[in-house]
């Protein structure tokens, strides 16, 4: 399931959306509806975060920066922009915060292998640096593969750098194991559902955010009961998809999150929330227990045991 280690280029991220929140207040209104903390939040760093209904199931996932003390920007799925920006914005109240869309105001690019490395050479993952006319964010490299976020005015030329197709950026994203939330998915996953306290989504430390009940609970009683696991499949999937158990033709035992074409073969790779028990014996079917077959692949990071959740 490797990615060839010649991959690099630039492509630009059209299905990713930027908010912006500002304002003297921005900090503290986020600070009370994000799964992470911002409040610690470094000029030179990122953050995953998860926004969460009340009932902890995950509406939106970011990844989230600071350009000032009162000013942050947010990137995220933009099928899922519109609606999570209107449910954010009810919450704002009183509090000194404007939310936009920015996703006009500063062009979202991927970088990748060599190309990426020309930003972030030097940067730990998850850190973050100013460079003309924007921000360059380092992701956590895939099968050895560097990888960057890039937000640039888009009044500035592109940089010098080959063209990488949006399905090669799209694997890459699926095999880091790091999931985004999509239209398809909304209010279906508590976070750890998805592994995000694993990747670094949940602070535990932080306080009240809408849900932190839910998800506190589901951390410390060790009712940790489905996972997200890395597939592959022969056939296309899409976000949203139910997955079947042989073993049980009446109820789902899964949902894809997020998939991607291979590129070597046909099929795609699928992030997929499972229950654990459907891993024990008997294969996975996307659709119906006479569906497509999924094969288990391996995860770029080890997934917590119950016996560590509750300790």
């Amino acid at each position: 399931m490797n990615m060839p280690l010649t991959v690099d280029g630039l492509v630009a991220l059209k299905h990713w959306g930027l908010i912006r929140a500002s304002g003297a207040d921005a900090v503290a209104f986020l600070q009370g509806q994000l799964t992470n903390d911002v409040v610690t939040l470094g000029l030179s760093q990122a953050r995953l975060a998860g926004f969460c209904s009340a009932k902890g199931r995950l509406q939106a996932s970011f990844v989230v920066w600071k350009l000032a003390d009162d000013e942050l920007l947010l990137a995220c799925a933009a099928s899922v922009l519109p609606a999570t920006l209107k449910r954010l914005s009810m919450f704002v109240l009183r509090a000194q915060c404007k939310l936009t869309d920015a996703s006009a105001e500063l062009r979202l690019l991927g970088a990748v292998g060599a190309t990426a490395t020309r930003w972030t050479n030097d940067l730990p993952v998850w850190a973050r640096r100013e460079i003309e006319g924007g921000s360059v964010l380092r992701l956590p490299d895939v099968d050895a593969v560097p990888r960057a976020l890039v937000a640039l005015d888009p009044a500035l030329a592109l940089p010098q750098a080959p063209a990488l197709a949006p399905d090669a950026w799209r694997l890459l994203e699926v095999r880091s194991g790091v999931p985004f939330i999509e239209v398809a998915t909304v209010d279906q996953f508590v976070p750890q559902m998805l592994n995000y306290e694993v990747v670094g989504g949940v602070d535990f430390q932080k306080g009240c955010y809408p849900g932190q009940e839910v998800v506190a609970r589901s951390q410390y009683r060790g009712t940790i009961k489905r996972r997200m696991f890395l597939f592959e499949c022969e056939v296309p999937v899409s976000a949203g998809q139910e997955v079947f158990h042989s073993g049980d033709a009446g109820q789902p035992a899964g949902m894809v999150v997020n998939s991607a074409p291979l590129l070597d073969r046909a099929g795609c790779a699928a992030l997929v929330e499972v229950k654990l028990a459907a891993l024990e014996s008997g294969s996975l079917h996307v659709g119906a227990v006479d569906g497509a077959a999924l094969r288990l692949g391996v995860l770029p990071y080890a997934l917590p045991s119950e016996a560590a959740l509750r300790a």
